[in-house]
């Protein structure tokens, strides 16, 4: 049977045969309520049903009405058949239901008269005008992405310039991630839904998300961005919440073209802000709207996050950002040293020194280039050189922070796990292959990852020479050019280790 939205909001201010009130129009509401309950599930009731009404019954046709347009528009498309097969259930005479918005609680204004509102009045300064008059007391709004990717009601964290794809360094750590993300905000079509980014602290999360933000509103400047952090999330929904203003939310969050979340972990535990989470994920995949993801670990490492919200972060594509190797650290220095020396000419970077910088410290991007950003200003603000010595007696505190705490010890035990073999192995005289290659690969580890030397090494497996380590050390080095296996094998260990 056919079911429509009312095309004309003016249809809310005709005179009735019923109102809202009417006992008989309200029991019948409220068994098809009970029905649509057990048919679509609580979530979904209480997002989208319960608000609703029943306003009217004549000839065949029930007038069913939705507190804004938007909602209007939404039920009509989504539960249409849903709720006549429960009307009709409850009433076999109904044969069509019409939706329509209730124009007295969306438009009007506390001196305005009573007026319907028009079709789409759900976007626009108009609309948020009239919302501040109903509400005064509702918590204010941060700026938006930019000006040109929505109306000004889209509650958008700032973003930052710096943010951008052109100013993002790659590398083998994160070149998946930034191949995904620029796919997400060049396709005019959703490619991967969601797309998760994840990795440890100072990996180019945030950058990546405010980058594929920065592209969307250039390329697509009509697509509705909405980009802020898990934590605002949780704040703006609270206070819906508070101020008894869940619609406006839902219809805030839920009317976006590209919804980006940062630092998703920070809703695990809390279980209101996750079931909100839910079903705004499921509004906009069903409306094929695009969602990016970023945190801290993958989804299956989140401990407190619903399993249900779990399975469907990774509906999409789940990219990880690996920890910067020595090549990517020392390309991110060479970019920030370019942007250093053009604000300050005769300011002299020793290569030397960024080489230094990023081999030494490893542990994110973020200490390194305020690593950089200490020295220089020591070197403008004192008038000394940039050199060796000047860096490691300006950053003495950093470096000592980024020395490398990984022992021989834990590397022998971490690659015997690894390979399946036995410590007692590892330490004997053994040649076998399945023995000595795990053997090398562990003294090969040791060198780069300690500063233990090559007698030292030596003496911790079995005793042994420094010339075999050293030996160890150039047979493994050579292998890894030739076998792309192998030196994956060894950077995954380090990885473990370094973690």
């Amino acid at each position: 049977m056919g079911e429509y939205a009312s095309d004309d909001g003016a249809a809310v201010g005709k005179a009735r045969k019923a109102g809202p009130c009417d006992d008989a129009l309200a029991a019948m509401w409220a068994d098809t309520s009970e029905l649509l309950k057990k048919s679509l599930g609580r979530g979904a009731y209480d997002s989208w049903i319960a608000p609703l009404s029943l306003t009217e019954i004549d000839k065949g046709l029930a007038r069913i009405t939705a507190p804004t347009p938007f909602m209007r528009n939404w039920v009509a498309t989504q539960y249409a058949d849903a709720v006549r097969r429960a009307l009709a259930a409850a009433d076999p005479r109904i044969e069509r239901v019409e939706f329509e918005a209730d124009g007295a609680r969306t438009a009007k204004t506390p001196d305005a008269p009573n007026s319907a509102a028009a079709p789409g009045a759900a976007n626009g300064a108009n609309h948020a005008a009239a919302a501040k008059k109903v509400e005064p007391a509702a918590a204010p709004k941060s700026a938006s992405v930019n000006g040109a990717n929505g109306a000004d009601t889209l509650p958008s964290s700032p973003l930052d310039p710096r943010f951008t794809f052109d100013s993002f360094v790659v590398g083998k750590p994160n070149e998946l991630a930034h191949a995904a993300a620029r796919r997400v905000s060049e396709s005019k079509e959703v490619s991967f839904n969601p797309l998760f980014l994840y990795g440890g602290v100072g990996l180019g999360k945030t950058h990546l998300m405010h980058a594929i933000a920065w592209e969307l509103s250039q390329r697509h400047p009509g697509r509705r961005v909405l980009y802020l952090s898990a934590e605002q999330f949780m704040y703006r929904f609270v206070q819906a919440l508070r101020y008894r203003d869940t619609i406006s939310f839902k219809q805030q969050f839920r009317s976006v073209d590209v919804l980006m979340v940062d630092d998703v972990q920070f809703i695990a535990g809390k279980d209101s802000t996750q079931e909100e989470f839910f079903h705004t994920f499921n509004a906009l995949i069903d409306q094929s709207k695009q969602i990016v993801i970023s945190a801290d670990r993958s989804p299956n490492e989140i401990d407190g996050l619903e399993e249900r919200i779990r399975s469907r972060l990774q509906w999409g594509l789940v990219v990880d950002i690996h920890p910067t190797d020595y090549e990517l650290r020392l390309g991110i220095l060479q970019a920030k040293a370019e942007t250093v020396a053009a604000q300050n000419p005769g300011l002299v970077l020793d290569a030397k020194v960024l080489e230094f910088l990023a081999h030494r410290i490893s542990s994110n991007v973020r200490v390194l280039e305020g690593a950089l950003t200490r020295l220089v200003a020591f070197a403008t603000l004192v008038g000394r050189p940039i050199d060796l010595d000047m860096a490691q007696e300006c950053l003495a505190d950093i470096l000592r922070a980024s020395d490398r705490k990984v022992t021989v010890d834990e590397i022998i035990r971490k690659c015997c796990q690894h390979y399946n073999i036995r410590m007692t192995d590892m330490l004997s005289p053994r040649r076998a292959r399945a023995v000595a290659r795990p053997r090398q690969i562990a003294m090969y580890l040791s060198k780069m990852l300690t500063q233990r030397s090559l007698p030292d090494i030596g003496r911790k497996f079995g005793g042994r020479d420094h010339t075999t380590v050293l030996h160890a050390v150039r047979k493994i080095e050579q292998l890894c050019e030739t076998d792309s296996a192998l030196a994956e094998d060894i950077e995954l260990l380090r990885r473990m280790l370094e973690a």
